[in-house]
């Protein structure tokens, strides 16, 4: 569904995306992680036509950037990572003003509004101002807005960022039934949870050059399924292993206390760039 080559972003001197190559396939949902300043945000702007490549090439549902701009822009969807409703239209409005911006007949419209206002669980809100929600019913009106004309691909920069850890897991519902039904999500996040637990896939980018990509649960093996941790004086320490019992081995040698876990995606991302996500 989505093919790039060498793409790549220069601002000035300073290269914000270098040569980058992945292809998503249809339905899959795909993951970009990365500290501050990967090039994360950078390549959604690209995909999303927010800003041009200085070089390489992308193709969406077979459609080439720049030349099939409009086809493509007809095939997307896009949340931001910056809440921009107009907060003083109600939720209706807003997604009624997105219809005719993309030139939906009236009745067609009406019914999208109703189907789209109970899929994100608004209904009884619809006629409300937006200035009235919350961040997570704001988030939810923005995915709706972005599915109103039946788009191919979504893109989610940033979905849950602020919300608390309630109501990011029901977006994570909302965003798995949406590809579930075929829909393409590729998804930006700083929170490793939420791309371990909903992607297929992830791609690790650092300083705007792609060094890892794979499933998590690959990503997590390839890096040793367990992990010791313990003290050395002041230090923290850690090692990985493929197994438990070797795992277990270890610690025996050992003369201070540690303890035994699974390895997870964070564990990945922190060995691979040397940073927290959102450093």
């Amino acid at each position: 569904m989505i093919e790039i080559a060498g793409l790549t972003k220069k601002y000035g001197d300073r290269t914000a995306v270098s040569d980058l190559n992945l292809a998503i396939s249809r339905g899959e949902l795909f993951g970009l992680l990365g500290p501050n300043g990967a090039g994360k945000t950078t390549t959604i702007k690209v995909l999303t036509m927010l800003t041009q490549p200085t070089a390489g090439r992308i193709a969406i549902n077979g459609c080439q950037l720049p030349q099939d701009e409009r086809r493509i822009k007809a095939m997307i969807g896009v949340v931001s990572q910056h809440l921009n409703l107009d907060i003083e239209l109600t939720a209706r409005e807003n997604l009624e003003l997105h219809g005719r911006l993309h030139q939906i007949p009236v009745e067609a419209r009406k019914q999208r509004i109703d189907e789209l206002l109970d899929f994100v669980e608004l209904r009884e809100r619809g006629n409300d101002m937006v200035q009235t929600f919350s961040g997570g019913m704001k988030r939810r009106l923005m995915i709706a807005r972005a599915l109103f004309h039946h788009p191919q691909v979504l893109f989610l920069d940033e979905p849950t960022v602020g919300l608390d850890p309630g109501v990011r897991r029901r977006l994570w519902g909302l965003i798995r039934s949406l590809a579930s039904e075929g829909l393409t999500v590729l998804l930006t996040t700083h929170y490793i949870e939420e791309a371990e637990n909903l992607c297929n896939r992830v791609a690790i980018l650092h300083q705007g050059k792609l060094i890892a990509l794979d499933s998590p649960s690959s990503l997590c093996q390839g890096l040793g399924e367990y992990v010791v941790e313990w003290l050395d004086g002041e230090n923290s320490k850690s090692r990985f292993f493929a197994d438990r019992l070797t795992a277990a081995e270890f610690v025996g040698a050992l003369t201070t206390e540690a303890t035994i876990r699974r390895s997870n995606l964070e564990d990945v991302f922190v060995e691979l760039t040397g940073r927290k996500v959102a450093e």
